[in-house]
């Protein structure tokens, strides 16, 4: 007998229907799952066979055939594991078949427990636009699967709960969630607030622009002055996420299967710090058969720091530029191709030396000038064009060390900072691309940044003396119009030019 069971599979962060179809026929016993498996789907045999038998069914012991269509699309990962025991049961009439509308996924433990598996956001996703009523998943996932409104979610513990329900003989509680109301419940505070950084006013006005703007900044000073701290603190002053924000952050960590236990909404900006050691494939994204996200992907909508960034890999770190300006990458692999987001404000961090006491006043450089040069010269001009801001962390002096903090908390500039956004977002809303000033493009400037004639003046006057470059140039001016915003004022002025000239010369000279 033949059965037709609905599932769906990720690929990327997205997800696609996949129908199991089985097939019972007498003949020898076999077992086989076609439409091109990978080495995990096609082991779900054993889990199966077992799951089956465990739990109190027979198993059919003629040849049985389990196809994945559509046949050209590769298959991972172990979901397949439950449509294929309920296929089973269906073709050996051991099963009612389910309605058209139901799509079944989950992971079988041998003794036929249903457990967890990755991508259930993005599946619940594709199976409410496929015109799917009922998803039978994992209760581990349900509340995940749940965050999609307009569907019937089913917790199932094990293969025998769900056979039952599909029978009728069982009564499961659908699974409610209201992402908003996870949102409005999660708590901003950060341990990492900008009160407890002792001094440096100049990098924390520059963080907040940074934050403002969605500005791309390097903070460059001596080791122990403050500046993983800095960035630590960034995310505590960014605006919360907005719930389509939420939805794409945790369809990336869904599909990674980077949820947390017990949570079912990232509703936290992310923020990844990964080590200077990391290679090229968990920089941007890679990995066996389809590509998986990256660190940049998974900062998306968040922050990526680098600490010691001149300790890069030279190649990890020129993989970030395309990146950085279209704020999305395509993994292609043999067979595949994967678009990931990434769209996220790098902070890099770095010494100004080899040692880190360059221009310290309260300890000796031992580095040549040679050392400088080639320390220096291992952060391209080509990435450092990405850089929109560049601050100086210096060492904080004794009373700073020894007298209490006496910064602003992070709440308070997160209102500024708020604020700002708001503009922002009015300004753009017929640009659905562009959330905020450091996504400009250069043909909006003209309409976005208008200049009174003391500030003109002083753009023209520094382009000459400073010889920056066109893309030093528009930098500036989207800078400018961050500190502009976070003022209140439509035009910009003379002083908000010389801010913004002022972080662009420290990381042109």
């Amino acid at each position: 007998m033949f059965a037709r069971i609905l599932s769906a599979a990720v690929v990327g962060i997205d997800a696609r229907a996949i129908e199991v179809q089985c097939d019972v026929a007498g003949g020898l016993p076999a077992f086989q799952i076609v439409g091109l498996p990978e080495k995990e789907v096609t082991e779900s045999r054993e889990r199966v066979r077992s799951a089956l038998r465990n739990a109190g069914f027979a198993f059919p012991p003629g040849r049985i055939t389990a196809n994945l269509a559509p046949a050209d699309m590769k298959k991972e990962g172990v979901g397949f594991d439950l449509p294929v025991a309920v296929g089973i049961l269906v073709a050996s009439r051991q099963l009612r078949p389910p309605p058209l509308e139901t799509v079944l996924v989950g992971e079988l433990a041998l003794d036929g427990a249903v457990r967890g598996v990755r991508g259930i956001l993005p599946m619940a996703m594709s199976a409410k636009e496929s015109g799917a009523t009922t998803l039978i998943v994992p209760a581990l996932n349900a509340e995940e699967a749940a965050l999609v409104g307009g569907l019937d979610v089913i917790p199932v513990r094990s293969l025998q709960e769900a056979t039952r329900f599909l029978r009728g003989e069982l009564v499961i509680r659908t699974v409610h969630v209201d992402p908003e109301v996870l949102l409005a419940r999660a708590h901003e505070a950060s341990p990492n607030d900008l009160r407890n950084v002792r001094g440096q006013l100049q990098a924390k006005r520059a963080l907040e622009v940074a934050a403002a703007g969605g500005h791309n900044l390097l903070l460059v000073g001596p080791p122990g002055a403050g500046k993983s701290m800095l960035a630590r603190s960034l995310p505590g002053i960014l605006p919360p996420l907005s719930l389509a924000e939420a939805l794409d952050v945790t369809r990336i960590y869904s599909s990674a299967g980077l949820i947390e236990s017990g949570l079912s909404l990232v509703c936290t900006r992310p923020f990844r710090a990964p080590h200077h050691t990391i290679s090229y494939a968990c920089m941007v994204g890679g990995g066996h058969g389809d590509p998986g996200p990256g660190e940049i992907s998974l900062a998306h909508h968040g922050v990526l720091f680098l600490d010691e960034t001149p300790e890069f890999d030279r190649r990890v770190l020129e993989t970030l530029r395309q990146p950085l300006e279209e704020r999305s990458i395509l993994l292609s692999r043999a067979g595949v191709s994967v678009r990931y987001p990434c769209s996220f404000t790098l902070v890099a961090a770095m010494n100004p030396c080899p040692c880190g006491y360059l221009g310290d006043s309260g300890r000796e450089c031992v580095c040549g000038a040679e050392q400088v040069r080639r320390y220096r010269r291992r952060l391209s001009g080509p990435f450092l064009d990405r850089i929109d801001m560049v601050a100086e962390v210096p060492r904080l002096s004794r009373q700073e060390l020894t007298g209490r903090p006496m910064g602003e908390p992070s709440s308070a500039v997160r209102v500024r900072v708020g604020r700002a956004r708001a503009i922002q977002w009015a300004r753009f809303a017929d640009a659905p691309d562009v959330a905020c000033n450091a996504h400009l493009e250069a043909a909006d400037l003209a309409r976005c940044c208008e200049l009174g004639a003391p500030a003109r003046h002083l753009l023209e006057q520094a382009i000459d003396r400073y010889s920056l470059s066109a893309r030093a140039y528009v930098r500036a001016l989207k800078v400018a119009r961050t500190i502009a915003d976070l003022e209140g004022c439509e035009a910009m002025e003379a002083q908000h030019i010389a801010e913004a000239i002022q972080y662009r010369i420290a990381g042109e000279h």
